[in-house]
């Protein structure tokens, strides 16, 4: 709920949003904004919310830090009745239909916002305007190391360069990619061109030990292969099978009838 009144607040009464979903306020855009402050006031009121030691801010970070910034003592504030899930989800709102918010930032807000309200990707998805696959492939930039997320912000690589990383398996390979982006200044189809020779080299060269997993892999499939069978023949149906192994290959031929055994 959203009281309408006004209220005037001391700007040291109002702590920060600890769900705000952004890290940095990059200073030149914040000092613009603090001058027109001083010119023009703030025009559209801060959102806060009611707490036993004070007032919480909901939304309008850099507004805040900007007014601070310009010497202003109060700020005009919106009251909202709302609780810490809601004070968070609508921190993420607004930081995203600002459009500003970093990529790697947006994901970390809605991970957050999914642990601590044990809502579904489907439902945090329509509560942000997004389609569930959407949110989905944000969530994915997660799976980046903290040293590729931070390569990726200090040299200002967009999201889809760190699409393009998530393709390589291997945090080694990742690294040595961001660096050879970095360093030869890549865009995004340069980058991913980039990817698909690099994965077509580590197929036709695998790393030492990489024929051991693999051999392991298909002695888990052949295990499972096998248990199945024992069910399909528990269950009254005549299945068959036989194997052979060649030197590079394992041929297997399976034969489970149409019709029920009778017996």
């Amino acid at each position: 709920m959203l009281d309408t009144q006004v209220h005037w607040l001391p700007v040291e009464q109002i702590a920060p949003n600890p769900h705000q979903p952004r890290r940095e306020f990059a200073p030149g855009p914040l000092a613009e904004l603090a001058e027109s402050i001083r010119r023009h006031g703030i025009i559209q009121p801060l959102s806060v919310r009611r707490r036993d030691d004070g007032w919480e801010l909901i939304a309008g970070e850099r507004r805040l830090r900007a007014a601070k910034l310009a010497g202003l003592q109060t700020v005009p504030c919106l009251e909202m009745q709302v609780d810490e899930q809601d004070s968070a989800i609508l921190a993420l709102i607004e930081n995203i239909q600002r459009r500003d918010l970093h990529y790697l930032e947006e994901a970390t807000a809605i991970a957050a916002y999914l642990r601590q309200s044990g809502s579904t990707q489907e439902e945090a998805a329509a509560l942000l305007g997004r389609s569930p696959s959407a949110l989905a492939n944000k969530l994915r930039l997660l799976r980046l190391s903290p040293d590729c997320c931070r390569l990726l912000t200090e040299h200002d690589l967009t999201e889809r360069h760190a699409r393009a990383l998530l393709r390589l398996e291997d945090e080694e390979e990742r690294l040595n990619a961001l660096h050879h982006i970095i360093r030869h200044h890549l865009n995004v189809a340069q980058t991913e061109q980039y990817i698909d020779k690099r994965l077509a080299q580590l197929q036709t060269t695998p790393p030492s030990g990489r024929r051991v997993f693999l051999l392991k892999d298909v002695r888990l499939f052949l295990n499972s292969l096998d248990r199945g069978l024992r069910l399909v023949r528990e269950a009254g149906i005549g299945a068959e099978s036989r194997r052979e192994d060649t030197e590079d290959a394992i041929l297997l031929t399976i034969r489970i009838p149409k019709n029920r055994r009778v017996g």
